[in-house]
């Protein structure tokens, strides 16, 4: 499919795929009712093949968490003098994003997380992004970020870094409960550092190296 022109557009690419991966159309009657439909962004657009893989490369079912793979004439052939992230990332012809995804029953795509910021704890896999999602849902929050901190027991527990909104104040254990009961338990952060501000990159992403 392609984009309508002169609509609002919900669009998902890569510049190794020469942008667009999926897309949907936004209609005017749509807009009141987003957080119902859904936060995907669309069927594959016209040309393009997308697969959702586990570590081993084989296709997920349907509602599954897997990488997205990208197969089409606009995906890229490699990476210029970089053998290495090539192999690494063109296998068979398809491209692997580091994106983390899901589809629905008619081939819409979910874009969860990036795969190197999801945490594995106790054996369970947990989207950062979502995490972060009910935070900035408690009033107090004005900024927040979500990593793994290694543990001998789990693998990864569930930290989250918190910027308070200026003359408000919450606890550690009420953000921890907040999350408890808004997503599900195994999800919640296991401990909260409160700062001033998160680190960003110029992009205005949360650097995770520092």
């Amino acid at each position: 499919m392609f984009p309508t022109l002169g609509s609002i557009h919900d669009i998902y690419g890569l510049t190794e795929c020469t942008a667009s991966v999926v897309a949907r159309t936004i209609t005017k009657d749509m807009l009141p009712r987003l957080s119902e439909i859904g936060e995907h962004c669309g069927p594959e657009v016209y040309g393009v093949h997308v697969r959702l893989v586990d570590d081993s490369g084989k296709d997920v079912p349907v509602g599954e968490l897997g990488e997205v793979a990208v197969k089409g004439d606009t995906t890229c052939k490699g990476y210029w003098d970089k053998p290495k992230e090539t192999a690494e990332s063109l296998k068979e012809g398809w491209l692997h994003t580091g994106d983390i995804g899901k589809f629905d029953e008619n081939r819409n795509l979910y874009i969860v997380d990036r795969k190197k910021d999801m945490i594995l704890s106790g054996g369970e896999n947990i989207a950062s992004k979502e995490v972060e999602a009910t935070l900035f849902l408690h009033p107090a929050v004005l900024d927040c970020a979500v990593i793994g901190l290694p543990d001998p027991k789990w693998g990864e527990n569930v930290h989250a870094v918190v910027v308070l909104k200026p003359g408000m104040s919450v606890t550690q254990d009420e953000l921890i409960d907040f999350c408890k009961a808004n997503i599900a338990s195994y999800k919640k952060p296991k401990s909260v550092d409160f700062v001033k501000e998160l680190p960003r990159n110029p992009r205005g992403k949360f650097s995770r190296r520092n």
